[in-house]
């Protein structure tokens, strides 16, 4: 996965590609810039970090059907929507979408700046949560069937000798089990388990 965070510059018009990345860059950024919202979907990676700054009003795909296809994945940068006078009723329906915020063009450099950094830092939070999403699956997927079972038992509250008795197996086999199942998940205590589960909507 990109360590350092990507701004995405998405916009038809040149001249506004241009500023913002000069924009960009004088603070230390790294940019890329795309002449269309087709252009960026072809070189479209999930694992780049950062934000994507898209004009809603464009020729072929619109700002908002981009929005509609990251959609679709399970990451995507951070998006600021940048709009005309007239498109702000739609910039408005891409935020309420989970855009970041939306600015009107002209902009003012500063508040462009910090909307920027507010979507990476953002970005950076989802992109933490993701990853750590992602770690718990794995580790629940390593799980033996019987390791699963002891577990779902265990989140329903289920004492050993009562999870003993529904698997017809002995109370030190569940112990050992649920041992296994502690050591495997990384969890320290119950509360750490049961977090899990909660993330992995084992608890209805």
């Amino acid at each position: 996965m990109s360590t350092r965070p990507t701004v995405f510059i998405v916009d038809d018009d040149e001249q506004v590609r241009n500023a913002l990345t000069l924009l960009m860059e004088s603070v230390g950024l790294k940019t890329e810039s795309f002449v269309s919202a087709q252009a960026y979907l072809d070189q479209f990676d999930a694992d780049k970090a950062g934000c994507l700054i898209l004009d809603v009003r464009m020729p072929g795909l619109s700002g908002l059907d981009l929005q509609a296809r990251l959609a679709a994945e399970k990451n995507h940068p951070a998006i600021i929507v940048i709009t005309g006078h007239g498109d702000v009723p739609m910039a408005v329906r891409a935020v309420t979408a989970g855009a970041v915020d939306f600015i009107e063009k002209p902009f003012n450099n500063q508040s462009m700046l910090d909307t920027v950094h507010k979507a990476i830092a953002q970005d950076a939070v989802q992109r933490g949560e993701i990853s750590r999403v992602q770690d718990i699956e794995t580790r629940y997927n390593e799980l033996t069937p019987r390791e699963k079972e002891v577990l779902q038992y265990v989140i329903e509250g289920k004492r050993n000798k009562v999870i003993a008795a529904d698997m017809n197996i002995s109370q030190s086999t569940v112990e050992a089990h649920r041992s296994k199942v502690m050591e495997k998940m990384l969890a320290d205590t119950l509360s750490d388990l049961m977090r899990m589960a909660l993330t992995l909507k084992l608890i209805d």
